[in-house]
This record gives structure tokens, C-alpha cells and sequence, in this order.
């Protein structure tokens, strides 16, 4: 929807592209299969990745050392200063590497995974390729190495734009002085740019980050960024990530929505190339709460109630991951460290906790992992033909799973570029793992690793 009133995030209100829920075992089918000899399409479906329901969480506003919300607030409050009347110097200015430690340590144990921003120009603070005055170069350093060493290893790193505060003029290597919304990142600067010209300073951010020695698939949009020119945002967030990182397959977020009922299901968006050497798609991961964990400005605590009650009965996370989206949490970081009381970070402790005792049949994923299941997911063609299922995918991927309904098989047999491999059976869904199968009541449910090209199943 239109970003009328300047939310920080806007909501998308028109549903997204899934599948239909399999009721039972919240499993969602790709419409795009093939089937020959006139067997009915329900016969063939691919799910969701190892049968189970992907979960992640999306952290905005982070990035090295800086509190974005204490160097941030300032800026948007000359913007808008009825809407931003808040004691900002109450808030830390350091958001400290022995919280990002803690953090990461503990969602590293539990086996949490998601993307995590590192805003390139900190609210124009300074550059964490470069230096941040406030902080020593070695202190700079040191947060680095430990978003490359403990974070990117679970956590896809994502650029917020260059600063999330002023738009930074690429030409003059400088912030434009004028605080107006259409000199901000948040608001009406990307709202009438070109494709190339979104790719050009997203392009920039990216670059600031490869510098860093940090690697990116995706980017976050600050705010509003992009919000009303989301064909341009998705076109120039391809090309920038194809430029900079050679992306295969880029993904962005940019958009949530909380109502029941609503799709959150990833958009796989500008399809083309699937059958050349070089196919193209970018992803729209969308996001399924708001900050529940605690605000980004630090004003109002969260309550874990809200995406999953105390009973385990209801809650946002509850009516996603039983329709079988996946469930993508969102947050900011501020609100995760919350003024040093570490509000946010005991709320979502708390959410994991009763995630956990409510299923056994989920799985966490970076956003670059869902994107690419989703890819594989919407793009691949599937035939069905007698004993044989045939798969033709434009991007290999993990864990791709396919439900057949009354087939009969033994002893499957994977074959690609005249190898075969024998598929594993096991005794439930919960046990699928890269080529295995199993009998899931009536249907034949198989998990491969999927190969980008041709590649057939023997049942």
C-alpha cells in the first residue's frame, strides 16, 4: 500500500503468490507442474523443503556498533518534528559486540537462522569498511570479524541502502544536505527512480559491504524505500546483487503483512532465461509480524503473546505456520537489545521456547536458502509419466520434495546425466533428508537434492 503516513515499514494488503495448503501436514504445492497420459495434476506436488515448514527471522537496523535509532532519530525528527519528539540522547549510542556475541551464540545453539543488515553509512556516522568516528579502527575491526565469524555463517547480511537516513549523493560523496522526505531513504527519494537508477545506489551499498569482506544474496529496503515503485525495486535489486556479487538467484526484503489469512508466501518475480545457461529471478521475501519483540525507537516492550500465546493455541506464528507459509519474524535491532535491558532478545527467547514445544516440523532458513527453495518451488517443470518423474529445474537446491499421490514404488532410483542413486527409505516425513523417501499415508513423498538441468526419478 501506499506509504501515506510515512510508517516505517509500510504492509502489503493484496495476497501473495502460494500454493494451497495441504490441510493435514501444513504443506504447500507449486502450481507449476506438468503432468503427461492424462494424469490428473494433484498427482504430482511439490512441497515444502524436507516436508516441513520453514521459519526465519529478518533483523533490521543493524549494522557495526552504532545504535541506529540513537544517530537516527535526530535526522527523521528534522524530516517530520510532530511525528519524532522523543529524548533520543536517553537511548545507548552502542549497540555492543558482547551483546552481538551473546546473541549470536545463543541463536547459533538453538540452530536460528535468518538475515541480519549491516547498514553500510550508519545513519552517516561513518563507513564500517572505512572507519566510524566514535570507535577506534581496531574496535571497528573486531565487529567485523565477528558478524564474518559468528553471524554470516547463519545469517544472510544485507545492506539497508548506504545510510538509512539521508539519501547519500554517489557523485559528490556526500549526504544531500536537505532533510525534505525526498532526500531520505525512508521516504519519497526511490519512489520515482528508475530501474537502473535503484540499481546504481543499491549497487553502491553492496560494494561498501564487499569491501568490508562481508558477502550479500539480498538487501533490505529502509522504511518506505521502494514502497510505491516496487517494479523498479525488484528489477534493480537483480541487477545490482547480479553486478556486484554475481547473485544467482538476489532476494529483498521489503514488504510484511499480519492479517490472518493473508498469503506470505515468497513472490518469485521476473522469471526469464529458464532454459539457457544464465535463467534470472529475483525474490520478495515477505515478513508476517511487527516489532513484538520491542519497538526500534524503545518506547513500547513487545509481548511473545502476540505470535504465539502462552497456551500454544493461537498467535500470528501459529495461523502462518499451520496454513504452511513459512513464517518469517521480523525485528529491529534496537528493540532486540532494547536500551540494554535486552527486552526484545528475552521476548524471543521466549517465542523459540514455545515454537518448540508446539512443533517438531519446523525448520530454520536464511532468506537466501527460502528464496532459492521458492525459485526451484515455482519454476521447475515436473512430468509425470507412468514410472517416471522427471524434473527440469533452472536452480539446483536442497531438500526439494515431491508428494505423488497413488504411486507405487520399492526402490526409487535418482538418475542424472546417466548416474543412478538409490533413494533411502525412511519411516516419516520428519525423517526426510536429501535423497530419501517415504510413505506419507497414501501418497509417495520424495526428497533430492536437486541438480540445476534435467533429472529423473524411477519409481
Amino acid at each position: 500500500m501506499e506509504d501515506k503516513n510515512y510508517k516505517r515499514r509500510s504492509f502489503i494488503k493484496t495476497a501473495g503468490l502460494g500454493g494451497a495448503a495441504l490441510a493435514t501436514s501444513g504443506l504447500t504445492a507449486s502450481p507449476l507442474v506438468s503432468i503427461s497420459e492424462n494424469i490428473l495434476e494433484e498427482k504430482a506436488k511439490v512441497i515444502n523443503p524436507y516436508g516441513r515448514v520453514p521459519v526465519s527471522l529478518i533483523i533490521d537496523d543493524s549494522t557495526c556498533l552504532v545504535n541506529l535509532a540513537h544517530y537516527g532519530i535526530p535526522q527523521f525528527a528534522e524530516t517530520f518534528p510532530d511525528r519524532y519528539k522523543q529524548d533520543w540522547r536517553k537511548l545507548p549510542r552502542e549497540i555492543p559486540d558482547s551483546f552481538v556475541r551473546e546473541f549470536g551464540e545463543w541463536c547459533h545453539e538453538q540452530g536460528i537462522r535468518g538475515k541480519y543488515s549491516i547498514v553500510p553509512y550508519p545513519a552517516c556516522t561513518g563507513w564500517v569498511n572505512r572507519f566510524i568516528p566514535g570507535w577506534t579502527k581496531r574496535e571497528l575491526e573486531d565487529s567485523l570479524n565477528l558478524v564474518r565469524d559468528l553471524i554470516m555463517p547463519d545469517w544472510d547480511i544485507h545492506p539497508e541502502m548506504v545510510s538509512h537516513t539521508r539519501v547519500f549523493d554517489i557523485k559528490t560523496g556526500k549526504p544531500y544536505p536537505n532533510a525534505s522526505p525526498e532526500y531520505m531513504e525512508n521516504f519519497e527519494w526511490s519512489q520515482t527512480k528508475s530501474a537502473d537508477e535503484l540499481a546504481t545506489y543499491q549497487a553502491f551499498a553492496l560494494r561498501v559491504l564487499k569491501d568490508a569482506g562481508l558477502e550479500c544474496e539480498g538487501l533490505t529496503t529502509p522504511g518506505g524505500y521502494g514502497g510505491r515503485n516496487k517494479e523498479n525495486l525488484a528489477k534493480g535489486t537483480m541487477d545490482a546483487l547480479r553486478d556486484v556479487f554475481q547473485t544467482e538467484i538476489p532476494h529483498y526484503f521489503r514488504d510484511l503483512y499480519t492479517e490472518k489469512g493473508k498469503s506470505v508466501a515468497p513472490l518469485v518475480k521476473l522469471a526469464s532465461g529458464l532454459d539457457s545457461n544464465d535463467p534470472k529471478c529475483v525474490v520478495s521475501i515477505i515478513g508476517c509480524t511487527e516489532d513484538w519483540f520491542g519497538d526500534w525507537d524503545g518506547l513500547h516492550p513487545g509481548s511473545a503473546d502476540l505470535m504465539i500465546t502462552e497456551d500454544l493455541s493461537s498467535g500470528r506464528l501459529v495461523d502462518v505456520i499451520d496454513s504452511g507459509e513459512p513464517a518469517i519474524m521480523v525485528c529491529h535491532w534496537p528493540g532486540i537489545y532494547y536500551n540494554g535491558e535486552k527486552v526484545g532478545f528475552n521476548i524471543f527467547k521466549e517465542t523459540v521456547k514455545r515454537l518448540n514445544e508446539k512443533y517438531d516440523n519446523l525448520i530454520w532458513m536464511k532468506n537466501s536458502e527460502i528464496s532459492r527453495y521458492w525459485a526451484a518451488k515455482e519454476l521447475s517443470t515436473l512430468t509425470l509419466s507412468g514410472k517416471k518423474l522427471s524434473v527440469k529445474a533452472p536452480f539446483a537446491t536442497k531438500g526439494f520434495t515431491v508428494s505423488l499421490s497413488s504411486a507405487k514404488t520399492k526402490n526409487p532410483k535418482l538418475i542424472y546425466k546417466g548416474e543412478e542413486k538409490p533413494l533411502t527409505r525412511v519411516d516419516s516425513l520428519l525423517k526426510l533428508t536429501d535423497n530419501t523417501w517415504c510413505k506419507n499415508g497414501k501418497e509417495v513423498v520424495l526428497c533430492i537434492d536437486l541438480p540445476k538441468g534435467e533429472v529423473e526419478v524411477m519409481l
